[in-house]
């Protein structure tokens, strides 16, 4: 069940980073890069590394995800 699980986040983690750099709206792609470090925390979770998957979730996901917002958010959308 475990393989399973793992192949399963690794297919999501590939389907991320492809979507990241395909995606043109800039919101869209800091939500989808957001769920690519949620879902590599999992993996080193899964990895037996729990250090770096607090560390990958606190920084990748969290910090990083409300720094890339704000600066979103203080830049004008021009079509």
């Amino acid at each position: 069940m475990s393989e399973v699980f793992n192949v399963i986040i690794l297919i999501f983690l590939i389907i991320c980073a492809i979507a990241v750099a395909q995606i043109r709206d800039l919101l869209s792609g800091v939500i989808v890069f957001a769920s690519y470090g949620l879902a590599m925390a999992i993996m080193w979770l899964q990895l037996s590394a729990p250090d770096v998957a607090l560390t990958e979730a606190a920084l990748g996901t969290g910090v990083t995800t409300l720094l890339l917002i704000a600066t979103i958010s203080k830049t004008r959308r021009i079509e």
